[in-house]
């Protein structure tokens, strides 16, 4: 039977991103930066040519024409690229290049779309949450079955409760279950399905976590800013990101929706997709092998 994916969970209102998010702002506010970025290149690329029109003709009548081929190529190869991405986060199917695209995605796309955004007055951590919801789209697009021992859960140390004196980080299992924070469900996560866990306090320790574990897919927990340096750190290993919860404020007894980390964690497992067969679909189906 498939298995329905939480509505509310995925929502922005809830901290957690996944793919319902990817219906909601999140990727349209993805969606309009590429455009205005496609759109501003092509209005540079125009000046770039327009610009040297008139000494390139004197040097040589035919100038202008190769210039203006030579730019025209180049910004319809972007504007392809930015097609092909949209297709892929509205289709939720994996193209071709789809790894390719989301090289491109998190190396590039992301730090001009962020500076475009401050010059429109989106907040960053708008835009990093948009831009987790795409990455994960491109993931869920590209997924395929990992064995439990490659698929490693990466959580954030300030899920700890604050008053607990047991040191978690570099062993989980030394978490006493006292059921005050969601490290205990998340240990009982990784000992049901047999996937390594990891706490990190930060971007080195996550980095060095990763290298030790050498996973195919990585399921990971942490604030926008985080989760994504951490998926720009890890490429190519795909990331898929889940906000945490911040009742007290960043960095302090946080919390997450550890039904939603189980859903991901059977995705990978199960090799499990969005369902995105039917416009509206929500639920999660297996796939035929």
């Amino acid at each position: 039977m498939p298995q329905q994916l939480n509505k509310q969970a995925f929502t922005g209102k809830e901290k957690s991103v996944g793919p319902e998010t990817l219906r909601q702002s999140g990727k349209r506010t993805f969606i309009f930066l590429l455009l205005i970025a496609c759109l501003l290149l092509a209005v540079v690329s125009f000046f770039l040519w327009w610009v040297p029109y008139v000494g390139l003709s004197n040097i040589n009548p035919k100038l202008p024409l190769i210039s203006a081929i030579t730019i025209g190529c180049f910004v319809l190869f972007v504007l392809g690229g930015a097609i092909t991405l949209i297709l892929t986060i509205v289709r939720g199917k994996n193209l071709f290049i789809n790894r390719s695209i989301r090289g491109i995605a998190i190396r590039y796309l992301f730090p001009f779309l962020v500076l475009i955004g401050r010059v429109l007055g989106i907040k960053k951590d708008e835009i990093r949450r948009s831009f987790i919801a795409i990455n994960n789209q491109l993931v869920l697009a590209e997924a395929k079955k990992v064995r439990p021992e490659r698929l490693l859960l990466l959580i954030p140390h300030c899920l700890q409760y604050h008053k607990c004196k047991i040191r978690i980080i570099g062993n989980i299992k030394n978490c006493k279950a006292c059921g005050k924070c969601k490290i205990k469900d998340l240990a009982a996560l990784s000992k049901k399905y047999h996937t390594p866990i990891a706490v990190a306090t930060g971007g080195t320790l996550a980095r060095k976590i990763v290298v030790d574990n050498r996973p195919e897919t990585i399921i990971g927990v942490a604030c926008e800013r985080d989760l994504t340096s951490g998926i720009q750190d890890t490429y190519p290993i795909p990331v898929f990101g889940i906000l945490n919860k911040r009742p007290f404020g960043p960095c302090y007894d946080t919390d997450v929706d550890t039904e939603l980390v189980e859903k991901a964690i059977k995705i990978f497992l199960n090799y499990e997709s969005i369902d995105t067969e039917r416009p509206g679909s929500q639920g999660i189906k297996r796939r035929k092998s």
